[in-house]
């Protein structure tokens, strides 16, 4: 009798130890919930959108290069190749079909199929939808909210290097 309730513990306990470590051995999404996924928060809508961006600071980026410096029209025509080059070599990179493998990969490496599956349903939702809807505004708003606030701190700054900049040298001795 002893034995058997030994064995039956041992039993309870392997089984109570298998259901504690089922989270741990959840099944990973396959590519098709993932896909899913991707679809229902409009991944490729959004990398598709940053694209510009991207391309407006590497265009900032050679505008400054040129204004530093008095270019010759043969290397201002050498540098318009590079940058078309550049933004050539910008958009096949971040494209959409180089970059999906890679949101595969990362979203396997990072969630479970119940995680996935669960962000798919709320971005399929209405609520899902209207935050998707709602992001760009949501961050414009917050980069403004940001520069206000930054803004006093910039001026003080400028006043620090003022003072800095226009305070005498010492003297040499």
């Amino acid at each position: 009798m002893i034995h058997l309730s030994r064995h039956l513990r041992r039993a309870t306990l392997l089984l109570a130890l298998a259901f504690v470590s089922l989270p741990a051995l959840a099944a990973p999404p396959t590519d098709g919930d993932i896909n899913r996924l991707l679809s229902a928060s409009r991944a490729q809508s959004m990398l598709d959108a940053m694209l510009p961006q991207i391309e407006a600071m590497q265009q900032q980026q050679f505008d400054q290069i040129t204004q530093q410096r008095q270019l010759d029209p043969q290397k201002q025509e050498q540098l318009k190749r590079i940058q078309a080059r550049t933004a050539e070599t910008l958009r096949q990179a971040l494209s959409w079909q180089q970059l999906r493998p890679m949101y595969v990969d990362l979203y396997k490496q990072t969630f479970s199929k119940e995680d996935v599956l669960a962000m798919a349903e709320f971005y399929e939702s209405s609520a899902g939808q209207s935050l998707l809807d709602k992001t760009p505004a949501l961050m414009q708003n917050v980069m403004v909210a940001i520069q206000s606030r930054m803004q006093p701190l910039f001026a003080d700054l400028q006043k620090d290097l003022e003072t800095i900049v226009n305070e005498p040298a010492p003297a040499a001795k």
